[in-house]
């Protein structure tokens, strides 16, 4: 069995994907665009305009797949209750991911030494994706 995050950018799926290619080398692995659908939308799951926005995607950040979508597209991604947890090798590559997430985010807890950790700290994306970052022991 296997748990895979299933975030929805709500209409900023395309900017996520590269956000994340850029900040952690994440690499695309599948993309389906609304319009490339070979069944009709469901009455009110589209807005018009949004066909070219993604229906589905999927990258994959290290060892992780994550799957991704616009959702219903109304441009206020939502995300509260969790976050995603990055174990780094080292503390330099720590401060590069905390750094590259932490660029047009919001630092939540600057990255420090802690007691169980050489660096932990804890940022929102530009997207409002709760990042934790760790270096393992």
């Amino acid at each position: 069995m296997q748990v895979q995050p299933y975030l929805f950018f709500d209409g900023r799926c395309d900017e996520a994907i590269e956000f994340y290619r850029s900040a952690l080398g994440a690499e695309l692995t599948g993309l389906m665009r609304f319009k490339d659908s070979p069944e009709p939308p469901q009455p009110g799951m589209v807005p018009p305009g949004a066909e070219n926005k993604v229906m589905h995607a999927s990258f994959r950040i290290g060892d992780t797949t994550v799957m991704a979508s616009d959702g219903r597209c109304l441009g206020r991604p939502n995300f509260q209750g969790f976050s995603l947890s990055l174990t780094a090798p080292d503390d330099a590559e720590a401060e590069r991911l905390f750094a590259s997430l932490a660029e047009g985010g919001q630092v939540q807890m600057p990255l420090t030494k802690t007691f169980f950790s050489s660096r932990f700290g804890m940022v929102a994306d530009r997207f409002g994706m709760s990042w934790m970052i760790i270096v393992a022991p």
